[in-house]
């Protein structure tokens, strides 16, 4: 066993699979057993692995300047390319871009952000956050306390309190509504309770609403029609800023080009980057934030003589420099229309595993994906055992797959993907089913 702390992991059961290469979809283990690699790596590798043209990009950098960082005025041209990239991209107003190197840490600049903001205005008890059950937004110690999967609290003590984190309902309609709730019922409850919330709390003392568009790690749940148009109204109601965190649905993963345009979030104020934004070919995030938020700022740092946030590879070139690349690629190559198209095949692909009685639920949108599995359809009983059952007779059976949310089995391949590796994927899912239920 080597002295390594394994992420997100038993610590009792480490180093059971150790991959040696990859090419494409596939990646292999160090007796050459090839596998197709269902979850794009962690929800990132948008372009597969092995893309030389990336990789040459990287290099390219790492000859012409490895490393500037950008504290006290200094710059360099691929972290203001980039800026300008994305912020001519996103659905933010007059956007303006904060870089670091993780999700998490681009969730915990922009806690950080909100606060000075609010602070430059005079506002300073405006600093609640409202997150969901069922959320995940990263696993440091703030943006961590926005997370609401047990695992990730269990023993970490987060200072919920201290940091004003409020938590509303998830919009899983199938493990959430009660009764014979329709979902239009279902949508008036949760966000009613929303309101309610707000109300309880004083939407004075309210900052920002985080969600992602479509989940991840908490089993990729997609929220009935209507749900985010009352969320932005309620939220516009009472001065609270939409954050959308889009750390796994931005760049192509929903069908479009962002998370926001496949459930109709309008114009959040704040958006978080990071995953597939370099393919995961190098670390980088991005915490985006509207021009209104960032121009009472600007007098605020005057005064301090610092804006006094940021990270040793803030804006980092060689990380810049794989993300501009990055993009290029997904622009040019179509690989956005890549996934709407290859992402309707997989969702009907999907549905077919509906057939089986353990299968109690399917959803997705574009190259992401989930299903429920339960001890029978009528019941609803979650089987998580099965999952991970299953989950080990994929990567048997070569093939990449992800347990989430303790019953769910996602599936998130990268966006280059063609109809035929499509259909080797769930055949290789649909025969790991048969094999253990």
């Amino acid at each position: 066993m080597s002295a390594v702390i394994y992420p997100t992991t038993n610590l009792a059961a480490t180093e059971q699979l150790k991959f040696e290469r990859a090419d494409g979809v596939y990646v292999y283990d160090q007796d050459g057993k090839q596998y197709l690699e269902g979850m794009a790596g962690l929800w990132c590798t948008g372009l597969g692995y092995g893309n030389r043209e990336l990789i040459d990009a990287i290099s390219d950098q790492l000859g012409k300047l490895s490393f500037s960082h950008t504290f006290g005025g200094k710059t360099h041209q691929p972290v203001i390319d980039l800026g300008d990239k994305l912020a001519d991209m996103v659905p933010v107003k007059d956007a303006m871009v904060f870089f670091g190197n993780s999700g998490s840490d681009a969730n915990d600049s922009h806690i950080k952000m909100l606060r000075y903001y609010f602070n430059a205005i005079g506002k300073p008890e405006k600093r609640k956050i409202i997150t969901r059950d069922r959320a995940y937004h990263g696993v440091t110690v703030a943006a961590g306390s926005l997370t609401s999967l047990p695992a990730n609290l269990a023993h970490f003590d987060a200072p919920l309190e201290a940091l004003g984190v409020l938590r509303t309902d998830h919009p899983h309609y199938y493990r959430g509504a009660q009764g014979d709730e329709s979902e239009m019922q279902f949508v008036d409850r949760i966000t009613n309770n929303l309101e309610q919330l707000i109300l309880q709390e004083d939407p004075d003392t309210i900052a920002a609403f985080i969600a992602e568009p479509i989940t991840g790690a908490s089993g990729v749940l997609v929220p009935p029609p209507g749900y985010y148009e009352k969320v932005q109204a309620i939220l516009e109601k009472y001065d609270i800023l939409f954050w959308a965190d889009e750390v796994i649905t931005g760049f192509g993963r929903t069908g479009k080009v962002f998370g926001c345009e496949t459930v109709n979030i309008q114009q959040p104020s704040m958006m978080t980057f990071a995953k597939q934004m370099s393919s995961a070919y190098y670390p980088i995030s991005a915490s985006v934030i509207s021009g209104e938020m960032y121009e009472p700022m600007i007098a605020a740092s005057e005064e301090v003589g610092v804006f006094g946030h940021g990270y040793t590879y803030s804006g980092h070139p060689v990380a810049c420099a794989s993300a501009l690349k990055t993009l290029e690629i997904y622009e040019r190559d179509g690989l956005y229309d890549n996934a709407a198209t290859q992402g309707e095949h997989l969702q009907s692909r999907l549905a077919e595993l509906m057939e089986y009685e353990q299968v109690g639920e399917v959803r997705g949108a574009g190259l992401i994906g989930a299903i429920e599995l339960v001890e029978h359809r009528d019941s609803k009983a979650p089987d998580a055992a099965l999952a991970k059952k299953v989950t080990l007779a994929a990567q048997e059976n070569g093939l990449i797959v992800r347990n989430v949310a303790g019953n769910a089995i996602a599936v998130c391949p990268p966006l280059i993907i063609n109809r035929e590796q499509v259909d080797e994927m769930i055949d290789k899912l649909k025969l790991s089913l048969e094999q253990t239920i």
